[in-house]
């Protein structure tokens, strides 16, 4: 599942996943191992936390974007993760709805914009919850800081959702937690920011803060609480 989401002027990001069950069964079945034996997906996913997560009864956060100062984006999320249940509240108004079931209009655009938002709170997870091809270097060198790190390209290769063909070029440390990373659309359109401001939230670390190389572009997370 995948969705588009516009910044403003030339930042268009365009943010996707797809599910697959049989591979994130197969993938949690693997936790158990010894990280050693995991492979470098599994590895980022656990660092990150996804053991705690299945024991979430509701994540709130509210995603914001600024570009020059500008705040462009400002929403708010209630997600209930194993009822499925989303709320989400934007310029005043609110909607909620169930992932899962047919949803109409105005459902289907803030899923949409929860997907996007989602996937900047929680990517790690994705790695094992999507379905997609990759390819892992023991070293690269990240975008922004020109250091030395791992890296690994995720791509979507039009796996469907709402915009396939996306791809990711992550950047990561000897601890698997992400550094920085570009996105690259299916249009060619790259946005590269960083992953800092990192906060551990009941074992659940969290990059509060993405910002471009000149901070120009600020996407950032606050009011995060999980339950």
């Amino acid at each position: 599942m995948k969705q588009i989401f516009t910044l403003c002027l030339l930042f268009t990001v365009l943010i996707g996943c797809k599910d697959n069950q049989s591979k994130s069964e197969d993938a949690n079945n693997s936790i158990t191992k010894n990280s050693e034996e995991l492979p470098i997906t599994a590895q980022i996913a656990n660092a990150n936390g996804i053991e705690e997560f299945k024991e979430l009864e509701e994540l709130n956060f509210t995603f914001n974007v600024k570009v020059n100062d500008t705040l462009r984006a400002e929403r708010v999320w209630k997600w209930f993760p194993k009822s499925k249940k989303i709320q989400l509240t934007e310029n005043g108004e609110s909607i909620s709805y169930t992932q899962g079931d047919s949803l109409a209009e105005k459902a289907l655009a803030a899923d949409q914009k929860f997907i996007n938002d989602s996937y900047w709170l929680l990517f790690p997870y994705q790695l094992m919850w999507s379905d997609f091809e990759s390819t892992y270097n023991e070293k690269g060198i990240s975008p922004i800081s020109n250091e030395e790190m791992k890296m690994l390209t995720v791509s979507y290769n039009g796996k469907g959702g709402y915009s396939p063909d996306d791809s990711y070029h992550i950047f990561f440390g000897e601890d698997n937690m992400i550094k920085e990373w570009t996105y690259v659309s299916s249009t060619g359109r790259e946005l590269t920011t960083t992953w800092e401001d990192y906060e551990t939230y009941k074992g659940i670390p969290i990059a509060k803060m993405h910002k471009s190389a000149d901070s120009s572009f600020q996407l950032y997370f606050t009011d995060i609480k999980l339950k």
